[in-house]
């Protein structure tokens, strides 16, 4: 099974003027892997996937891919239509990555059965390694418990971005240990890592990335009290990243550092004024 514990950063895409900024998106990339991160996702929610073309999510991967190593990059997936998520699956694992994050359909809210048999084949089509998106307030339609422990025992798929909720299941998955559970609830990421969990897939880790990269290291060293200082440093970041609709103030603040335009595709809208003023004020202090 791949090794996929560490800080995964969910990697937003820059625009300008309507169009993705490949300069900043290197340049952001770069900087992120240079602190230390384990690795970068793109095309996920933070990603603006949604609002992408096709065509456009490949031509970012491929650039994020100029700037990285292979085992550094997992890809979103993302869809309703099974035959043409199979399809872009193809096109995808025609780059070498390190997997694919894959949600269960939205919209539709197929039944278990149908969650299961959709992984199942997406899983068994897949090159590389997958990681089973548990996020049902973005699918509309929640994986239980034991149907999410089935799927997990296929061979491909290698973790799970758990953002369902539920610490039971979460306990449930690593405890049965047949894939790596990495958080997809940044404030969680002390949690998961106590309980015996691999890391994040953070968005609110674009800020400091080498403080939540030092928390991972701490654990890893049976520092917990070391972890927690970390933790508590980075908490009211982490509160701040998530007050409106992400990604608006992860891209606020990076705009507010200079490294990308503070520019969201319609229907997601910039921070307010009121957000803006509360992130110049939190963002200093994570570093006293």
């Amino acid at each position: 099974m791949s090794n996929l514990r560490g800080i995964w950063v969910a990697l937003v895409t820059p625009f300008r003027s309507g169009q993705v900024d490949f300069d900043a998106l290197q340049g952001l990339a770069k900087k992120l892997l240079n602190e230390g991160v384990r690795g970068l996702v793109v095309c996920g929610t933070t990603g603006e996937a949604a609002a992408m073309s096709k065509d456009e999510q490949l031509e970012t991967l491929d650039a994020v891919l100029e700037v990285a190593q292979p085992g550094q990059v997992i890809m979103g997936l993302s869809g309703n239509n099974l035959q043409e998520v199979l399809a872009f699956q193809q096109k995808i694992q025609r780059r070498d990555i390190a997997g694919v994050l894959v949600p269960a359909p939205y919209y539709i809210r197929p039944s278990q059965h149908g969650i299961e048999s959709f992984f199942q084949t997406v899983a068994d089509a897949s090159s590389v390694p997958v990681v089973v998106y548990d996020i049902p307030y973005r699918t509309g339609v929640r994986i239980e418990r034991e149907t999410l422990r089935r799927i997990v025992r296929h061979s491909n798929i290698a973790a799970v971005k758990d953002c369902g909720g539920d610490i039971e299941t979460t306990m449930a998955l690593i405890n049965d240990g047949h894939a790596q559970v990495l958080t997809g609830e940044d404030i969680q990421i002390f949690t998961n890592l106590a309980l015996g969990g691999a890391g994040a897939i953070s968005a609110s880790a674009h800020i400091h990335a080498e403080l939540y990269v030092q928390l991972v290291r701490h654990m890893d060293e049976g520092e917990v009290g070391a972890a927690r200082s970390v933790f508590y440093r980075l908490l009211p970041w982490i509160q701040s990243a998530f007050a409106e609709p992400n990604p608006a103030m992860v891209k606020a603040a990076l705009s507010v550092q200079g490294l990308i335009a503070n520019e969201l595709r319609e229907p997601m809208q910039p921070c307010s004024a009121l957000a803006m003023e509360r992130l110049r004020s939190v963002l200093p202090s994570i570093t006293l």
